[in-house]
């Protein structure tokens, strides 16, 4: 199925202008999601603002919004107020500068956008990505819209153009605020642990080898609830992990015949005990009629 453009804009730098496509790059609607159910019924329930002072249902009608500059005290904005304050949407992705690609640190990355070129910017648009891709750089600049400003990226990719918002200076903590000891690191111990690094390296990254494994799990136990099925639930692993010589460890990783793919969760440093099988004898939650309507995927 052709993908569908959510919006349309310009993107600009010096005196060229390029009309593009902006596509959704992620699919968040595949999450799964679960709703909240009157227990004694199965019915879904609605949610209620109650005030905190009166302990009453407050209608939408006279919701306001205020920002709390002190403990408990707050200033009142109206609709119009806020809305003088958003920022106009101008359709338009201004480039103010080009950096090479790895100055702008991953942290700093939000939301991901497709481009694609719309009517007039075929030509503009494959010159933007191929100079980008050639110079090794990417686009900075500033869009409007839904009433905000965000910076963004704009990086080539082999088949065309990422927009990628990113966060601002203040969103983004400094990992100095983390206090990370001084470690020294012997060189047998670096040696060994850049071998089990060269024999677990991979080219390239490859997401279809990674699967989340707790979602696919959900949906096969929704799956027999909505069938009828009982479910058994795996008893969690008894204890903590037992941490054994570092040197050891790696030596026995580089030993051990490297997997075909590196897990997500990198070489394992530590021994577990094994989790112990569901019990079979112990009953099971028996799915009712009203769980059918109780979970369903996001649209």
């Amino acid at each position: 199925m052709a993908a569908r453009s959510i919006a349309s804009l310009t993107v600009s730098f010096g005196l060229v202008s390029i009309p593009v496509k902006l596509f959704s790059a992620t699919e968040a609607s595949r999450a799964i999601s679960f709703n909240l159910l009157h227990k004694a019924c199965g019915s879904r329930l609605k949610q209620q603002y109650l005030c905190i002072k009166e302990e009453v249902p407050v209608a939408r009608e006279d919701m306001v919004k205020g920002y709390e500059f002190a403990k408990d005290q707050y200033v009142i904005f109206s609709p119009e107020e806020l809305k003088a304050l958003e920022e106009a949407g101008t359709h338009m992705a201004e480039i103010t500068e080009f950096v090479p690609i790895d100055a702008v640190d991953p942290v700093y990355f939000d939301k991901a956008y497709y481009l694609g070129p719309d009517k007039g910017g075929a030509k503009p648009f494959a010159l933007l990505a191929s100079a980008l891709r050639e110079s090794k750089r990417c686009a900075l600049g500033r869009w409007a819209a839904r009433g905000k400003q965000y910076i963004v990226m704009i990086r080539p990719v082999e088949d065309g153009l990422v927009m990628q918002q990113l966060l601002y200076a203040g969103e983004v903590r400094s990992i100095k605020d983390l206090e990370i000891p001084k470690t020294e690191v012997k060189d047998a111990e670096l040696k060994l642990a850049k071998q089990l690094i060269e024999q677990q390296a991979s080219d390239t990254f490859d997401p279809t080898a990674y699967t989340n494994e707790v979602a696919a799990r959900i949906e096969a136990a929704v799956q027999k609830k909505v069938e009828g099925e009982e479910i058994t639930l795996a008893e969690a692993p008894e204890g903590g992990a037992q941490v054994i010589d570092l040197m050891e460890a790696l030596r026995a990783s580089l030993v051990k015949k490297a997997p075909a793919r590196a897990k997500a969760s990198g070489p394992e440093l530590v021994t577990r005990k094994p989790p112990k099988r569901a019990q079979q004898s112990e009953p099971a939650v028996v799915a009712v009629p009203a769980a059918r309507k109780g979970v369903r995927k996001k649209a």
